[in-house]
């Protein structure tokens, strides 16, 4: 089936292609915003389509799930009879991979590809295709190997049929078939990124930097900031490094071109830190950074100016790992002539990072702030962003604000994370284990990890997070040592269920913010 999409001219004189008979009054007002391309297939029937996609992604993927009760959000879960895209995109993709044999797994593996790895921000709206019909999604086993062939591994695959049944013979016949006759496909384009807008108005920027045991790089930080091409009003840090261990004069050496506000935490965690700072943010909006970060003059206004173009709430930034600690901007600049036009990817974001984002404060106001039960362990940044997309805000990514991640070996709020390593007498009591403290069975994986899961995805796809987590443990490691793993599987199960016990408790209490 080959698509004959008709063509519309926006009001700025951008081309539209559309199947379909579309709202041409709110597509014309989408255009003027970041999506690349637009469907509302949640109301014909395309909503959670293809839930197999989990036996890939498992719970690594924010889009595995279509958010509920939204008027607009992103999904690409696209219907093939009623959907508009921008001409110059259909173009540089060459459309729908007409290998499929259903249009509807077409559409479905164009929109995966579009958010995945194209950079390709899809979004659906309520009422853009107000008569389309109600449809029932079918996808054949050919289709469906077809797509996990076309886009990933083999093992991937396998690891399906294991889940549904290795016994069942046309799975095999279906993956033999897709793995003979075709090769994953390599995607050597992306979306260009737009030309960045000059700052309109005189938009205000509260900066939040939680530290810890790392007075020196976060002044560095300040240092940083104090040189910006457009300046913050305000910048809030969050101190907890100890009494005995703390200068508390170094903040005040010198005065910096922004309100500087220190606030000396007495609670435990990162969670609570940016918290506390953000009950102090009056900026239109808010970045959140690491303190063991290096940026560039033109950090913050490429932010804003990101922001402002692409008119959504929130992104995340480049984050580009040190190769030493003493590495400084020369060296992140180098790093980024390296990498050439590969960096500019954006599109919708797949993870988020609270070392580099900035999100207008009228969404941070929404969700009020991090959801202090991740502290003491892992995924609070993902939480909240994800949180993020689940009230509508389009998370993007911006190549354009750039950061050098030091990683010292020491410091940091990870502090709480290491110490949840450590067993017997000289642990510290982690905030998630509330009142049953750790005694002979350390839980692995992090039980906030899986509060995690819990929280954002379905009991089955916590399921799936296991079968995954304890393949990847049994079959990713070294040849030599698969005996000694097999033996250790009753013990990591252990773990497991160890890492569920405090999760539960931390979804009884509910999402808390301090």
């Amino acid at each position: 089936m080959i698509l004959e999409l008709k063509e519309y001219t926006t009001t700025s004189g951008e081309i539209i292609v559309y199947n379909g008979t579309p709202d041409f009054d709110k597509l014309d007002e989408l255009s003027k915003g970041p999506g690349d391309i637009w469907h509302s297939s949640f109301d014909q029937g395309y909503k959670n389509a293809f839930p197999e996609l989990v036996y890939q992604t498992a719970v690594f993927f924010w889009y595995l799930n279509d958010f509920d009760n939204l008027n607009e959000c992103v999904s690409w879960r696209i219907n093939p009879n009623a959907f508009a895209v921008r001409k110059s995109l259909w173009e540089m993709t060459n459309g729908f991979d007409t290998d499929f044999e259903n249009p509807q797994m077409q559409a479905l593996d164009f929109g995966f590809r579009l958010n995945r790895f194209i950079g390709g921000v899809t979004l659906y709206v309520k009422g853009l295709f107000p008569a389309a019909a109600v449809e029932k999604v079918i996808i054949s086993k050919r289709d469906r190997h077809l797509f996990f062939r076309k886009n990933y591994k083999p093992s991937h695959a396998v690891f399906m049929i294991y889940r549904m049944g290795f016994w069942k013979i046309s799975e095999w016949k279906a993956f033999y078939c897709a793995l003979n006759k075709y090769k994953k496909r390599t995607d050597n384009y992306r979306i260009p990124p737009r030309k960045l807008n000059q700052i309109e108005g005189n938009p205000s920027v509260s900066y939040i930097i939680p530290t810890m045991f790392r007075q020196d790089y976060a002044l560095q930080l300040l240092e940083d900031l104090a040189v910006q091409n457009y300046k913050p009003s305000q910048v809030v840090v969050v101190d907890a490094t100890p009494k005995d261990e703390r200068n508390e004069s170094l903040y005040k050496v010198k005065e910096y071109p922004f309100e500087l506000i220190i606030k000396w935490q007495e609670t435990k965690g990162s969670c609570r830190a940016r918290n506390e700072a953000i009950a102090f943010c009056d900026g239109d909006y808010i970045v959140f950074g690491d303190d063991d970060i290096r940026i560039t003059p033109d950090f913050i206004e490429n932010h804003v100016r990101f922001l402002q173009t692409y008119k959504t709430g929130a992104c995340n930034g480049l984050d580009i790992r040190a190769s030493h600690p003493a590495q400084d901007l020369n060296d992140l600049n180098d790093k980024l002539a390296r990498l050439g036009d590969k960096r500019f990817l954006v599109g919708n974001a797949q993870m988020f990072s609270n070392a580099n984002s900035c999100v207008k404060k009228i969404h941070v106001e929404e969700l009020v702030g991090n959801d202090v039960n991740f502290d003491g362990g892992y995924g609070e940044d993902a939480d909240f962003g994800m949180s993020l997309t689940k009230i509508g805000v389009a998370v993007l990514s911006n190549p354009f604000s750039t950061n050098l991640h030091l990683k010292p070996p020491s410091g940091g709020y990870r502090f709480w994370g290491n110490q949840a390593k450590i067993m017997g007498k000289k642990r510290k009591i982690q905030p998630w284990e509330l009142d049953t403290p750790v005694k002979w069975v350390k839980p692995v994986p992090s039980p906030t990890i899986v509060y995690g899961i819990m929280k954002q995805f379905t009991p089955q796809q916590l399921v799936e997070y296991k079968y995954k987590y304890f393949s990847l443990y049994l079959f990713e490691g070294a040849k030599l040592s698969f005996l000694y793993r097999l033996l250790r599987l009753p013990y990591k199960n252990l773990q497991f269920k160890k890492s569920i016990f405090y999760a539960r408790k931390l979804m009884n209490l509910g999402t808390r913010h301090q």
